[in-house]
């Protein structure tokens, strides 16, 4: 018997980040509705409107923007140019600085003068 071919593109990943952005979605709609509006009359229609702007805005920027942003970057700069790294530019500390001794501050406590 022969197998059947299994797809070569893994939907794993990408449902379950399509499924943290639908309850981020979810929450934000719900914060935004109910802190707009209450709960009151015509809730969920708003909170399914609200739900699906945000899921909308969020998938294409997470889904699709970010990856061909690092994909873009890869193909046009280079794969050297992701994985360099810029060094830390920090002053070297000296000894007399660490030595500083400061006196206490007085404090006069009940007469204004």
């Amino acid at each position: 018997m022969s197998r059947p071919a299994s797809p070569s593109f893994n939907y794993q990943p990408l449902l379950r980040r399509a499924g943290i952005l639908a309850a981020v979605s979810l929450v934000l709609a719900v914060a935004l509705v109910s802190f707009l509006f209450g709960v009151e009359d015509e809730f969920f229609s708003r909170v399914s409107g609200a739900f699906f702007v945000f899921f909308w805005l969020l998938s294409v920027t997470f889904l699709g923007v970010v990856p061909f942003v690092s994909w873009a970057a890869n193909r046009w700069l280079g794969n050297n140019f992701s994985k360099t790294s810029v060094p830390l530019a920090r002053k070297p500390r000296t000894a007399s600085s660490a030595a500083t001794v400061r006196k206490p501050v007085r404090t006069v406590s009940g007469h204004n003068k």
